[in-house]
């Protein structure tokens, strides 16, 4: 697995790919936060909360989370390197959870510069420190899990085609669906367990049930499950393809 993440990595930051994902994503945060006038403009707003970053950031990832992983498995058919990498003495799960992990530390790198939004409100609070940290401690780890849910639908839908533009657009249709889709399906029946079951099945639920700085052991299991599931499903369309 060491070898496919090292590799994954190296291609990453070795292309511009990896540093245009982080530059679009901080760019439009932060003037999406500073800069844009609205309601999620902290200076128009005059409240120390980041609730536009954490708003904003899923339907961002949306978009560049599928761009991001769009090639991993689709350029490897492309190409025929499939036939060179499924012949490595690794396992199915080694080469999706080296590729897995390489995209996974990509997000972070984009995440960590945000700390500069979060010292930025904590410093400008009136007085200084008056905010909620645990919402944003949890508002993080909500969008890290929901990171992990975005990289394993996008390797998903990169390993069912050999073509970048469907795996991508495959990619960004399947986040946005388990996203919100879940709940305007919902509003389409009026028997409320059913609505609440539909309601549960959305990474939007249990996404903002984490960022009111609470976390439920039932949002982790949730989060964990829709990863483990996509993940799996891509095992089994490789095992297939070797």
């Amino acid at each position: 697995m060491f070898q496919i993440f090292r590799k994954e990595i190296a291609l990453y930051f070795g292309s511009p790919m990896a540093y245009i994902v982080v530059a679009i994503f901080l760019l439009a945060s932060a003037l999406l936060l500073w800069v844009f006038p609205g309601y999620q403009n902290i200076l128009d707003t005059e409240f120390a909360n980041l609730d536009g970053l954490f708003t904003n950031a899923p339907w961002l990832f949306l978009w560049l989370i599928p761009a991001l992983c769009m090639h991993l498995f689709s350029e490897t058919y492309r190409t025929k390197k499939s036939l060179l990498l499924f012949t490595r003495p690794l396992s199915t799960w080694d080469i999706i959870m080296g590729k897995y992990w390489a995209g996974f530390v990509v997000i972070l790198f984009a995440l960590i510069p945000t700390f500069i939004f979060a010292i930025s409100i904590y410093l400008l609070a009136n007085p200084a420190g008056n905010v909620d940290l645990g919402a944003i401690g949890g508002s993080y780890i909500g969008l890290l899990f929901l990171a992990s849910i975005y990289l394993s639908i996008s390797l998903f839908t990169s390993s069912i085609s050999n073509n970048q533009l469907i795996a991508f657009l495959l990619g960004v249709i399947l986040c946005a669906f388990i996203y919100t889709g879940w709940t305007y399906l919902a509003s389409i029946f009026t028997k409320q367990s059913l609505q609440n079951t539909l309601i549960s099945l959305s990474i939007e639920e249990h996404y903002y049930s984490i960022s009111r700085g609470v976390i439920d052991t039932r949002d982790l299991v949730y989060f964990i499950l829709i990863t483990v599931f996509f993940l799996m499903l891509t095992q089994i369309v490789i095992t297939k393809k070797r």
